[in-house]
């Protein structure tokens, strides 16, 4: 039998899958009724051999898709590259045009997911609730460590204004926070509600924390660097819920070491994918600039977990289902911000 005639039009090949994926997706493929293939490991030019008669793969934020994995993905005749996530910066969107495979994402699954977690953040270095947390269970009552401040009146600078940029600001201006945005296109709804877009430098100079909420792309690739951490004030906080590539993992180390930056939180990291998502509590962890910043007592890290809730888990099931029936059916889908090629 020819490859072409064992294809299954009807089969996606998950890649990176964890538990919750298989949970989520088979509960609400019910509707759907494709024929699933979950791989717990990333899709690579290593193993893209795994897929087998699928014409469609389901990718997400840390799975390779270069050119050299497309020019593969092409000769297996696959059709659709389904990211189940907002970012596609690791997709070679040329590369996908080239050899005619449409590739869609999910835009928007749960902005108040990921903006919650950010303030979470916020709060957890600011109250120290964290260290609370550990010092109480052993039977220490004292306080001395966790001096924060009142998040009321302070300036947030938030770079990055779509979906989620948008509900962190909703969510900044309910604490009585200044709220300073940056983005190429200022948001109107936003400035009603009270929000002051400046320039990317004023948002550096002026901020007591800075939460990024833009993709990465050549533009904003390390957008925090030793000359933008100059600019901050002393003791600055910086949040990224984004992707790591925004943030220079070198200069914040250095700018922590200094006391520059006074706290750090990070859900995402410039070499996280040979680390998140799996348990290395047994390993040896080879990556010296995460053990660092692991180090320091006022850096938090969260592992890729502020999408992870059971509103935005539904809905990247259900929007990656419905695009991927959309472009099977039609070649289109409704929503032109799920359809990158």
């Amino acid at each position: 039998m020819s490859s072409s005639a064992a294809l299954n039009t009807n089969k996606i090949a998950f890649f990176s899958t964890q538990a919750y994926d298989k949970t989520f997706f088979n509960k609400y493929n019910k509707d759907f009724d494709f024929q699933l293939e979950f791989f717990e490991t990333q899709l690579n030019p290593q193993t893209v051999s795994l897929i087998e008669n699928a014409s469609i793969v389901c990718v997400f934020v840390n799975d390779i898709i270069n050119a050299t994995v497309i020019e593969q993905l092409a000769e297996k005749k696959v059709k659709i590259i389904a990211l189940r996530c907002a970012g596609f910066n690791n997709v070679d969107l040329e590369a996908a045009k080239k050899y005619n495979i449409k590739v869609c994402r999910v835009p928007a699954y749960s902005p108040q997911a990921v903006a919650e977690h950010a303030m979470a953040m916020i709060l957890t270095l600011n109250r120290k609730t964290h260290k609370a947390y550990n010092r109480v269970r052993e039977q220490n009552f004292s306080l001395n460590g966790l001096l924060g401040f009142d998040l009321f009146g302070k300036t947030i600078g938030i770079i990055g204004t779509g979906n989620i940029g948008k509900a962190f600001a909703k969510i900044a201006l309910g604490f009585g926070c200044k709220v300073l945005a940056y983005d190429i296109i200022e948001n109107d709804e936003m400035v009603k509600d009270g929000v002051s877009f400046v320039t990317l430098d004023e948002i550096f100079k002026s901020s007591d924390i800075i939460s990024l909420h833009c993709p990465l792309n050549n533009q904003t690739k390390h957008i925090i660097n030793k000359k933008s951490i100059d600019l901050m004030k002393e003791h600055v906080m910086i949040i990224n819920t984004s992707r790591g590539g925004l943030i220079e993992t070198a200069c914040v180390i250095e700018g922590l070491k200094q006391g520059k930056i006074g706290y750090l939180g990070i859900d995402v990291y410039e070499q996280e994918e040979k680390l998140f998502f799996r348990d290395l509590s047994e390993d040896i962890i080879q990556d010296d600039d995460i053990q660092r910043l692991m180090s320091f007592p006022n850096v938090l890290v969260t592992a890729h977990q502020a999408f992870f809730t059971n509103e935005a888990l539904t809905q990247i099931a259900l929007i990656t289902f419905n695009n991927i029936k959309s472009l099977l059916t039609t070649g289109e889908i409704e929503n032109k911000a799920a359809l990158l090629v």
